[in-house]
């Protein structure tokens, strides 16, 4: 009998788990997920719909593959220990400029998370993830709001939904290995929301 190591599988050569799903995440973003076949999956890839087999058991795991990298990353920063002590201002900087760093790194993957139509049951939890963690960082807002670090007449919600929305635009526009650094486009997002655009006096 053939052992564990030798009955798993490792995929076509050329081609490992990653590498597809790099790829598939681009087609993703191209067509749309619901638009996108395993056809044309094979299509892009240069391999058969059964070899895809080989790496993901289907199209549904490759997108919870995906949506668990960019949500993971995301994630992971309200578990760190700057986004838990200090001020809440602080804090709040934190997780903005982290946030743009992940977003940045995990581009085509949060790309995919931010374009979601919630039409499946992976995208429909995938989106619950994605409300906790906008929910953590509204109820951060608020507290750096009530500590007095931010403005007291604009609603904390209101402040939550300009924030990310001009977070979350930054992947419609914003090229990699561009003139402008991830280090940089985080200082200007939090100069302009933190500080505004006036000179200072």
């Amino acid at each position: 009998m053939p052992s564990t190591a030798t009955t798993t599988k490792r995929g076509r050569p050329g081609y490992d788990q990653q590498s597809v799903l790099l790829i598939a995440v681009d087609v993703f973003n191209r067509h749309g997920y619901d638009a996108t076949s395993m056809g044309i999956l094979a299509e892009n890839l240069g391999i058969s719909k059964s070899a895809i087999y080989h790496h993901v058991p289907s199209k549904g795991d490759l997108l919870k593959l995906a949506l668990d990298h960019a949500l993971g990353g995301l994630e992971a920063i309200l578990d760190r220990p700057e986004a838990q002590t200090g001020s809440a201002d602080a804090r709040l900087e934190f997780v903005v400029r982290e946030t743009i760093s992940v977003l940045v790194a995990r581009l085509p993957f949060v790309t995919l998370l931010l374009r979601l139509r919630g039409n499946t049951e992976i995208e429909r939890d995938a989106l619950e993830r994605r409300r906790t963690f906008d929910h953590k960082v509204a109820a951060l807002i608020s507290e750096a709001r009530d500590e007095g670090s931010l403005r007291q007449d604009i609603d904390p919600r209101t402040v939550t939904r300009l924030l990310f929305g001009t977070i979350n635009s930054i992947v419609e526009w914003y090229k990699p290995g561009g003139s402008l650094s991830p280090e940089k486009l985080a200082d200007d997002v939090i100069t302009m929301a933190f500080h505004g655009l006036h000179v200072p006096d």
